[in-house]
């Protein structure tokens, strides 16, 4: 087969910005909170529920974007996403700047955007897998997952600053950023016209259900290994926020640069990773094993440490395995079905993602409510228990050339699932 043609660099480009948008959701409207409560007169609760609204509706939707996607095109759902999520933020922008009772509009906005998220982040992943293949492909994941760590860097501190302007300032500051996404993507990503119509709704879903079947193990093992990233990541840094503001009184931009170091850490190792994993799916489930180790190690070393000079480098430890594990866990992923269910596959570990992210704040809360010393060494366990059943359950394909005859058999019955290795 000859090679196809090189998608350009402003088609990374325009990639990269689509899951960017999905990270600003939460993490820019974090450092508003305190103010948003103080001008709306509202709870701690009620303004919490900015966030979670967002989370849970992006949640339910993902699965049916993803259906969407793979029934149409990925622009197709792509572009209405990005401007159903800038909406969100004008409406949400509009309301807090001229109502004194602004919440409800506020709460819609969010729901809006929590929609428009559902659109971005996992179906940029299943149009990598159409674009790119082969070192490319895992190369340009890696850079879907460090776009993701780079917004994770950046809205903290970006909402901080945008803060000192006006408290909500934040929401018009979404439209801004989408409407650059949107035009990167309009004009940069160009698809392949189907070649045959799409499956209905039953043959898709039987379709769908026969992939499990076959391999549900270890992808069940994939999903919960990127959940686990997640939720451990968002959870040991709602502590680490705690912690500086209630004991160091670190609060505002300084406290935005330090929780920045170990997601600048995972983020640089997320790109290196996927610049160098190719198609080896022998590699990326040493990488993945090896990324667990290095999380379990942090964690358990962190019971033994409570000044931030030794705190933060002992963290970074746990977010290089965060770094090792995510790229490899989504290119296992992206390549685990063909095209025409690849929209739906990746987003619904997009939604396990997103769940993990929602829980992750509350668990520890509540660990570190028990036993700072006990949630650590409670996460550590768990931790490892991932990493043994990604040792157990994720299987590499058995390298081309090296089976025999029944092997081949096996391949031509599984003709739904394309695993990374197998062209």
């Amino acid at each position: 087969m000859m090679a196809s043609k090189q998608p350009s660099v402003m088609t990374v480009a325009a990639i990269g910005s689509i899951p960017l948008i999905m990270t600003l959701g939460n993490s820019m409207l974090i450092p508003v909170l305190p103010k948003m409560q103080s001008e709306l007169h509202l709870t701690s609760f009620q303004a919490s529920l900015t966030i979670s609204v967002f989370s849970i509706v992006a949640a339910v939707f993902i699965p049916v974007l993803g259906y969407l996607s793979d029934r149409f095109s990925r622009k197709a759902v792509i572009l209405p996403a990005l401007f159903l999520y800038g909406a969100g933020g004008i409406l949400a922008g509009i309301a807090a700047a001229l109502f004194s009772h602004a919440f409800a509009w506020i709460m819609a906005g969010r729901t809006l955007q929590g929609i428009g998220a559902a659109g971005t982040a996992p179906i940029a992943m299943a149009l990598t897998g159409d674009l790119f293949k082969g070192d490319k492909e895992s190369q340009v994941l890696g850079l879907v997952e460090a776009s993701n760590g780079f917004g994770k860097v950046l809205s903290p501190i970006l909402g901080a600053l945008i803060a000192l302007l006006v408290w909500y300032g934040t929401f018009f500051a979404y439209p801004v950023v989408v409407a650059v996404s949107i035009f990167l993507t309009w004009v940069f990503i160009k698809e392949k016209p189907k070649k045959k119509e799409p499956p209905g709704l039953g043959k898709y879903v039987k379709g769908l259900a026969g992939v499990f079947k076959d391999d549900g193990r270890w992808l069940c093992t994939a999903y919960l290994v990127g959940a686990t990233c997640l939720f451990t990541l968002f959870g040991i840094l709602f502590f680490l926020s705690n912690v500086l503001e209630k004991s160091y009184k670190i609060d505002g931009v300084m406290k935005g640069l330090i929780l920045a170091i170990p997601l600048l850490v995972m983020c640089t190792t997320s790109y290196i990773t996927g610049s160098k994993i190719g198609k080896n799916q022998r590699l990326m489930k040493k990488l993945i094993v090896t990324g667990f180790c290095l999380m379990t190690l942090s964690y358990a070393l962190l019971t033994f440490f409570r000044g931030l000079f030794l705190f933060i480098p002992v963290l970074a430890i746990g977010s290089l395995g965060t770094g090792l594990i995510l790229p490899c866990v989504n290119s296992f992923i992206t390549n685990a079905v063909g095209k025409e269910k690849r929209g739906f596959v990746t987003s619904l570990y997009g939604s396990v993602r997103f769940l993990g992210v929602a829980v992750g704040p509350p668990v520890f809360g509540r660990l570190m409510a028990w036993s700072r010393p006990g949630m650590f060494i409670s996460i550590a366990c768990f931790t490892f228990a991932v990493g043994l059943l990604s040792l157990l359950l994720i299987r590499p394909q058995t390298e081309k050339g090296s089976s025999g005859g029944e092997e081949k058999k096996k391949r031509s019955r599984r003709t739904i699932l394309e695993p990374v290795g197998g062209r």
